[in-house]
């Protein structure tokens, strides 16, 4: 275990963060908050100190990286962050409890989008700021932000990017790790800045553009108002509507555009399955709701908000779909499992996993019909390697039982049923809202501190795909 490169990249990351709270400082100076500008420049400074400390301390040090070190450095790095994150709420007074604060930074990092606050109207605009920027900062990931900016990224950080990007598999779309994180950085800045041109043609102020841009991009869901993207316009509702389901969709599929390669990008498997179910779902909802909807029009708008919303694990809502009938209700809770397309800054299981895992299921079906046949599993046009396909089985196993951990440990929340049960599995998929106390229109207040500790390192253990979790808490990782 290489305790020194560890040690300077999660020093790296915390002068990283530290230098990205300068921008909620420079949005709380626009709107003369002066304290709240001097608190994040004050939390810049120490996040900044201390983690080049780190850096400084292990100097000279073998900057090899393994599998081993990537997934500890991915773990530290995201607890480390979402604890440093949560402090300028606390000392602002916006958040006075820190581990309330710790719950809202850790799902935005997350990009989960479930808050506690009761009324987001009342947060200074260097807060909001900050409270939707960590969905833009941990939707690509920081520590791929990290390898595209520094010149201290080794040829093995793939391990880094393998233990942070969503997917049963991850590659790099470029021979160098910097250039690959580089490329997918500039897509996600071109993609975030489009949306943000197309929500000011919709009558949006720059402020509200970037904080739900930064939601969409991230798949987050954060917003400044409190009935969410349903406060405003239809064209405005349409454009995040448009973002988020392009936010789903894998980024590697963008660079295959961008080199011209539409044919290999538009035969995708997994995009076609994405678009499947989307299209699938939208108008199974439209027919459900047109009966409590003023018309097949407003039924479709809001059907398919809502399914970009849940499919793509952003979070927002233009209406209260706790109100909606029990089949649309249903549909949207089996979405919260799917997820988005495997590279995509969503979250859930991914489509690409489900169509393995399934497929895997039909394989050993037919073994029990044709003991004797050779059978393999096809995916995107390839043989998938049998070692995926078992960690495809073993991490669905490793998600049911971590989920079932969950509900068990907020089943004592006098909410019901309902509310724990999609409490636990909105946030373990990154979703955000659920149904009864925690759905749209509510918020997760109500929960107990131990309650919110457990759902916070839920939406860590589904955000970073369980397994550096459980690495870095795992005594034999640390043995040399």
């Amino acid at each position: 275990m290489n305790y020194k490169m560890i040690c300077r990249t999660v020093g790296n990351i915390v002068t990283l963060e530290g230098a990205l709270m300068l921008l909620p400082a420079l949005c709380a100076l626009c709107y003369a908050e002066w304290t709240v500008a001097l608190v994040f420049v004050c939390a810049a400074a120490a996040a900044s100190v201390l983690g080049q400390i780190a850096v400084f301390l292990t100097r000279g040090c073998d900057r090899t990286i393994y599998a081993r070190e990537g997934f500890v450095i991915v773990g530290l790095a995201w607890i480390l962050m979402s604890a440093a994150g949560a402090v300028p709420f606390v000392i602002c007074g916006e958040i006075p409890s820190y581990v309330d604060a710790f719950f809202e930074t850790v799902s935005g990092l997350t990009t989960t989008g479930a808050s506690i606050l009761t009324d987001v109207t009342v947060l200074t605009h260097g807060c909001a700021f900050w409270r939707s920027f960590t969905h833009w900062i941990g939707g690509m990931g920081v520590l791929v932000l990290m390898m595209a900016i520094l010149s201290d990224s080794t040829g093995r950080s793939i391990h880094i990017m393998r233990a942070e990007m969503p997917g049963p598999v991850v590659d790099k779309i470029v021979p160098r790790v910097k250039d690959t994180a580089k490329i997918l950085y500039l897509m996600y800045i071109v993609l975030t800045a489009l949306e943000t041109v197309f929500l000011l043609f919709g009558g949006m102020s720059l402020f509200e553009s970037l904080i739900h841009s930064f939601g969409t991009a991230g798949t987050g869901g954060f917003s400044v108002r409190a009935e969410s993207i349903g406060a405003y316009s239809p064209y405005v509702q349409g454009v995040v509507t448009v973002f988020m389901l392009l936010f789903g969709v894998n980024f590697n599929l963008y660079f295959l555009l961008l080199m011209k390669r539409f044919r290999s990008a538009v035969r995708s498997e997994e995009l076609w399955m994405y678009l499947g179910i989307v299209a699938v779902s939208m108008g199974i909802i439209t027919a459900d709701i047109s009966s409590v909807t003023s018309g097949i029009g407003e039924a479709f708008r809001l059907a398919s908000f809502q399914v970009a919303s849940i499919v793509t694990t952003t979070g927002y809502a233009t209406a209260d779909f706790n109100l909606w009938p029990a089949l649309s209700r249903t549909m949207l809770f089996l979405l919260m499992f799917v997820g988005g397309c495997a590279g995509s800054t969503a979250g859930g299981l991914k489509m690409s996993r489900v169509a393995i895992l399934f497929k895997s299921t039909r394989r050993e079906l037919n073994r029990l019909l044709h003991p004797r046949a050779v059978t393999t599993v096809r995916f995107e046009g390839k043989t998938v390697e049998e070692s995926t396909c078992a960690g495809v089985t073993n991490y669905f196993a490793l998600y049911a039982i971590l989920l079932a951990l969950t509900i068990a440990l907020i089943g004592r929340e006098p909410f019901g049923i309902e509310t724990n049960v999609t409490a636990a599995v909105s946030c373990f998929n990154n979703v955000g809202p659920g149904l009864g106390v925690v759905g749209p229109a509510g918020n997760y207040a109500q929960y107990g501190v131990l309650s919110k500790i457990v759902l916070s390192a839920a939406m860590l253990f589904g955000r970073l795909e369980i397994y550096p979790l459980i690495l870095t808490f795992t005594p034999s990782t640390w043995k040399r």
